[in-house]
């Protein structure tokens, strides 16, 4: 896709759809009131009747007769006083999806300056974002594993940002981030969303092997013979279930040793479980397809590590991807089993569906030990974390505070809504085992901030957590996105790792 950001009247600009959005309060924009004038007046008669007020994504097409663009499509987008960073993101994403299955080549973005005139949008991050949005909103799960499947989003060739003025080099660039973000993100998506019977631990591997290929990177990959010799307990108490073995996997940007500006070397953490049936502590039947998406965090942290090698090619950055599928079995952990985690810690592992926490503890460890003084893990972990905050936020922990306010501010940047949760201490002694030094699971209440606590138990250096079972995955279309893997925090790390280039 061709980006140009140009300044100009948007009415000039040559293209097939030209995008307007559309604000809850009363019309000041004069460049968007000419616009109008010069189509004949439908925004404002769409305004008088109640039909295109504003409101967070109605929308409105309409020929573009009497200037450059064929169409205009005009995107509510609520108050100039209540725009957020993410709704510039949904700009491009709801787009799009308005114009699914219609023939759009060209693409045009009018940037209206009273957006980005609030404090909260500078014009540079609102150009990022929107192309991020669009780019994202190109990408849909029905055209995997279908040829041509009906109402795609239209493939743009041409992406055009229409601002009044501003520097244009820098504003192009942004422009030029957003794109390679939203391409990062689109590939997490596609990782996680291909099926159980296409991705197995071995197959994301070979996965890995090729991004690490395309971008520099070097690979690592542990099978089970060397994770069982390392003495990851944890790993390969889940993995062995499977007749599909477990790969731990890893990739590093930069040499060994190495660190970035600021004299870290930041360690992304994914939970890769390809499929999770629950084990021995199996699941119910309902749903349960869609424990493919169970390996979200490490497509997630592969494509993250993707996207900043094309951003700062050679920055010290460390992707670490456990890949287990859990499967009950013949050599399947049970419930009442007793393992030694890398780091040497004693785990009874009381619950089998509790897998993810014990993949994560060895790779934690593993990271620790590769030299990484920060670190942040992705993870579909609880069901707990889409019941306390739904679909759109996504929940976590951290230590030091610094830290997490590091990580939930880089989010911040991106458009990425997070909610720290508390360690409760007081919660440790239920998660005590009479036969190890504590259980990977305890009783149902508080089970939120306990699976944070066991985590923490693997970690001696800065450490986040981002619980993501929420919001990686929706069951529905919306307005600016197709139902399925959302690619949520991939812009969050790849944006935390940047602030060391």
């Amino acid at each position: 896709m061709q980006i140009s950001v140009i300044a100009a009247e948007p009415w000039v600009v040559p293209t097939d759809v030209l995008v307007v959005p559309i604000t809850a309060d009363e019309p000041s924009d004069q460049i968007l009131a000419e616009l109008d004038r010069r189509l004949g007046g439908p925004l404002a008669g769409y305004r008088r009747v109640g039909e295109l007020t504003g409101t967070p994504w109605q929308t409105a097409l309409v020929p573009g007769a009497g200037i450059g663009a064929s169409w205009t499509l005009a995107i509510g987008v609520g108050s100039e006083a209540d725009f957020e960073r993410w709704t510039a993101v949904r700009i491009g994403g709801a787009a799009e999806r308005r114009l699914c299955g219609v023939s759009v080549a060209r693409l045009a973005v009018y940037v209206p300056s009273g957006l980005t005139g609030t404090g909260k949008v500078d014009p540079a991050s609102f150009v990022e974002l929107v192309v991020r949005g669009v780019v994202e909103g190109m990408a849909d799960p029905a055209a995997i594993y279908r040829d041509a499947p009906d109402g795609q989003p239209p493939q743009i060739e041409e992406l055009t940002i229409v601002v009044a003025a501003g520097d244009i080099a820098a504003l192009t660039k942004a422009a030029e981030r957003g794109r390679i973000i939203g391409e990062g993100a689109n590939l997490a998506r596609r990782l996680s969303q291909r099926s159980s019977n296409d991705i197995s631990p071995t197959v994301l591997a070979d996965e890995a092997q090729k991004i690490a290929a395309e971008h520099g990177l070097t690979a690592t990959i542990i099978g089970p013979e060397k994770a069982t010799e390392l003495g990851m307990g944890m790993f390969m108490a889940v993995g062995r279930g499977s007749d599909n073995p477990p790969q731990f996997i890893a990739l590093r940007s930069g040499a060994e040793g190495s660190t970035d500006s600021r004299g870290r070397l930041l360690a992304m953490v994914g939970k890769g479980v390809t499929f999770d049936s629950g084990g021995i502590s199996i699941k119910p039947a309902d749903h349960m397809e869609e424990m493919k998406m169970d390996k979200t965090g490490a497509c997630t942290v592969l494509a993250a590590i993707a996207t900043v090698a094309r951003l700062a090619p050679g920055l010290p950055l460390l992707a670490v991807a456990p890949a287990v599928e859990n499967m009950p079995g013949p050599h399947s952990a049970r419930p009442g089993d007793v393992v030694r985690a890398l780091n040497g810690k004693v785990v009874e592992v009381n619950n089998t569906d509790a897998e993810g926490r014990l993949i994560l503890g060895d790779a934690l460890t593993w990271a620790e030990q590769q030299g990484a003084t920060h670190l942040v893990d992705v993870a579909t972990l609880t069901g707990a974390v889409e019941r306390a905050f739904g679909k759109l936020i996504t929940g976590g922990f951290g230590t030091p505070q610094a830290w997490w306010d590091e990580v939930a501010a880089a989010g911040a940047r991106q458009g990425e809504r997070y909610w720290q949760i508390p360690f409760v201490d007081e919660y440790r002694a239920e998660m005590d085992s009479w036969y190890a030094d504590f259980r990977n699971s305890a009783s149902p209440d508080g089970s939120l901030v306990k699976s944070g606590m066991f985590l923490r138990e693997f970690v001696t250096r800065p450490w986040a957590h981002l619980d993501i079972a929420g919001t990686a995955y929706l069951t529905k279309n919306t307005p600016w996105g197709a139902r399925g893997a959302t690619g949520v925090s991939l812009a969050t790390l790849v944006e935390l790792a940047l602030a060391g280039a």
